[in-house]
Formats: structure tokens, sequence, C-alpha cells
């Protein structure tokens, strides 16, 4: 009789990934002094938070009358009401002005008030003719648009085409928008504006930014009008810019037989000098990534300092999996303290009674998103140098030096300078948490996360080679 051999019926544990993963998180959350410093990075943001909004609460301003943050809708606008479909043309005889982007054309808006959406078409003494909408700057066009230059806007249903001409008869297509929620009565008519004249010094420990009012005027001739015009409204009106700076002398328009003369001062389109009161509110984050630092580094030089990393090596010998692991667990870690210090500063700084934007605007949720998407790209860059130093203060402070010395040094530098410095180093993540562009965005919020993204991906991988062939 054969004996049949023995087989266990005890099923191998097996070294999986999952399991790993699992493995890592138990060491994160079995020292409370890591845990401790993921929950202070929390209560840190949120307190220089609140100690912000409360330092400004009382001198605070906002944006004026009812504009958000970053626009500005000022100028003179000459209008009459278009009720259906129909267009608008004139001629820019002539135009005085020393600003570039100085505007005189046609506007179709949805209303006078502040933010509605408009299209105009405009002749500049610098950029040529442009098609603008949405508060921004540049727009379709750019072709020679020294005055005299003929000026059409056509609207048909929710779309605007702005068209241009040298002599009124052969016309040249700029361009096309379409204005979603456009009511069947708009306001469109005539308009000028000029943007400030800005002066920014810099230097560290401060920042001067002064700006003069500029004024243009415009005169006008050959309007006519097609389409639906509300018989009512026959004589036309005059919209100042809202909340805009005081009006120069002569502001206004004027009217004699067909040739219309508008002055008016500031600028419709984006506030490049205007606050971001979300980064503002998120500047703890600045404080509150050290603690993130310290506990990713942690995480791994304690391993290297009671000489566990060796056991850990051994109970899974595939080392890039066990880097792998590590960073998975920090990441997770520092996301989840991101989403909750961004959101615990925007909360506290509302309750402050400073003014916020709207927390479910898609800019602001971008803000957040990203504030814990900049933290993980902390937490595992912070892992990675830890792995490469093997010793916590050093690890700690080079990465507390690459993330904050370029946000120190950039405010001292030439605004052009100080850009270069903040897209080619680290702390170019921080764009993430921007919502209003500036005079001295370096670059877009995705594509900041991207550079220090980069950043810690080529960190990863120096510190997976040096592990593979260094002894533990």
């Amino acid at each position: 009789m054969t004996a049949r051999p023995y087989r266990s019926t005890v099923r191998p544990a097996g070294d999986g990934f999952g399991r790993l993963l699992l493995s890592e998180w138990t060491k994160l959350r079995s020292v409370p002094r890591w845990l401790f410093a993921l929950a202070g990075s929390v209560v840190l943001t949120v307190l220089v938070a609140l100690l912000a909004a409360a330092g400004t609460r009382s001198t605070g301003g906002g944006a004026a009358g009812d504009l958000p943050a970053g626009v500005t809708d000022q100028g003179h606008y000459t209008y009459r009401t278009l009720t259906g479909d129909g267009s608008i043309t004139a001629r820019v005889t002539s135009q005085r002005a020393g600003q570039a982007w100085a505007k005189a054309g046609l506007m179709v808006r949805a209303s006078t008030a502040p933010r509605t959406p408009y299209a105009a078409i405009m002749v500049t003494p610098g950029h040529g003719v442009r098609l603008q909408t949405g508060y921004e700057s540049g727009g379709a066009g750019g072709a020679a648009g020294a005055t005299p230059r003929w000026l059409k806007l056509t609207r048909s249903g929710p779309t605007v085409t702005g068209y241009a001409s040298a002599d009124g008869r052969a016309w040249l297509r700029v361009g096309a928008v379409r204005l979603d929620g456009l009511p069947e009565a708009v306001t469109a008519g005539l308009f000028v504006a000029s943007p400030d004249q800005v002066r920014v010094v810099r230097q560290f420990g401060g920042e001067d930014v002064s700006g003069e009012p500029t004024d243009t005027t415009a005169t006008f001739d050959g309007v006519a009008l097609d389409g639906a015009w509300r018989a009512a409204d026959g004589a036309w009106r005059d919209r100042a810019g809202p909340g805009g700076p005081a009006a120069p002398a002569g502001a206004g328009s004027t009217r004699d037989g067909g040739v219309f003369t508008l002055t008016g001062s500031g600028d419709i389109g984006p506030d490049l000098f205007a606050d971001d009161t979300v980064r503002m509110a998120l500047t703890g984050v600045l404080v509150g990534q050290a603690a993130i630092v310290a506990a990713a580094v942690l995480f791994v030089t304690a391993e290297y300092r009671r000489r566990m990393i060796a056991v850990t090596l051994a109970a899974s010998p595939r080392r890039g999996r066990v880097l792998a692991a590590k960073a998975v667990v920090v990441a997770a870690a520092g996301f989840a303290a991101g989403l909750a210090a961004a959101a615990g500063a925007l909360l506290v700084t509302g309750l402050a009674g400073r003014p916020v934007p709207d927390p479910l605007d898609g800019t602001v949720l971008r803000a957040v998103l990203g504030t814990g998407l900049l933290l993980a790209a902390v937490a595992v860059l912070s892992l990675a140098v830890a792995v490469i130093v093997r010793r916590g203060a050093p690890a700690i402070t080079l990465v507390l030096l690459a993330l904050l010395v370029p946000q120190i040094v950039a405010p001292g530098l030439p605004v052009a300078a100080a850009r270069w410095v903040e897209r080619l180093t680290p702390a170019a993540g921080f764009a993430v948490q921007q919502t209003v562009p500036r005079y001295d965005t370096a670059l877009g919020p995705w594509a900041g996360l991207g550079v220090l993204c980069a950043y810690t991906a080529a960190e990863v991988a120096a510190a997976a080679w040096l592990l593979r062939r260094r002894d533990a």
C-alpha cells in the first residue's frame, strides 16, 4: 500500500501588492505621532486661514459692485434695445488713446447689469481689430485696425458674429461667439474702454502696485441699425462702467447729427491685479505642508534608524514594490489631509466674514481638489528624498527648501524673473490653488501641478534605483 503525501490545507499568504499596501498602512497608523502630524497639517492650515481672515476682515474690500474678483466691467457704453435678430454697423473714424489695448467699437450685451454675457468687436491702437467675449483678453482677430475702420455686429439667436471693413462694402468676418442664455431683448450699441496704467515695484518683503486711470475718446459715424429695434427706445442711452474709477472730465457721449463722440475710462475684461481670495485663504498650506513632509520622511527614515528596513525588504524582496506601496500610502494620507485642510480653510475664512467665492464654483472645487493632489505629490516627493538621503533632518530640510525658497525669493524679483523661478522649481505645484489669472501668473493650475509631479517622478525613479543597489 502506497502512502499518500501530506498536503496542507492552509493557503499560502502570498506577497500580493494589496497585502503589501495593508502592511504599510498598518505601519503608518500604528505610530501615533505620524497620525498627529497629518492632523497637525490640517490644524495649521485652518489656523493660518482663520488668523489671516480675522486680520483683514476690517480692511478687506472685495470686488466693486456685484463683480467677482478678477473681472472689470467699466468703460462707457451707449446703447439701444434690440429685440430678436439684427445687426449694428458703424465706422470708427478716430480714436485718441495712449494705451495699446484702448478699445473703441460695438457691443451686444444681455443687459446693462455687471458681468452679463457680451460680445464686442473693437479697434485697438496696438492689437488691431478684436472680437472679445467672456471678460477675457486677446480674442479673435489681430489684423490691422488703424482708424478709420468699419465694424459690424450681427446677432442671430445666441450667436453673435463680428465683421470689419476698410470701406464699408467688402466685409471680413473676424469671428463668432455663442452666448448661451441670451434673452430675446438685448442691448447693442457703441462703447469705449481703456485699461489703467499700472506700475509694479517689487522688493523683498513687499510689493507696491500703483495704477492711474486712463481714458480714451473715439468718434463714430455711419451708425446703421438693422432688425427689430424697440421703438420705445428711439433715444440712445448711456451706461458708465459700474464700480469703475472716477470718470474723467468730459466722460460720456455726445451726438452731433450722425456723429457720436464717446469718452470713457476703465477696461472691460480680466482684472489682472485683483486679489485671489481663494488662494489667499489657502496660504496656510505653506505651513501645513511641513507636517506632511515630516510624516512622510519619518515614515521611511524611522525604519532605517531602527534597522527595520532589512526586515521589510526580507519579507518583500521586490524592493520596487515596497517603495511603490509606501508611496501609495503616503500619497493617500497626504491627499486626505489636503482635502480636509483646504475645505476647512475656506470654511473658517467665510465664517470669519471674509468674502470667498461660492464653494461649488468649478474653479474653487478645482483649487480644493488640487490642494489634496498637491500635498499627495509633496508627500511622495518627501518619501523619495528620504529613501535617497536615509536621514530625517537633512531630508526634511531639502524638501522644505525646494518648496519654500522659490516662494520667498520670487516676490523680490522682477516679474519676468519671478515667473521663471516659479515655473522651473517644485513650488510650481502651488499654482493649482489659483482661481484668478493675475499679472504675475507664471503658468496654469494643472501645468504647475504637472511640474511638481515631474520632480516627484524623477525623485521616485532615483530612489527606486538606489534602493535596488544599496544595502539595507
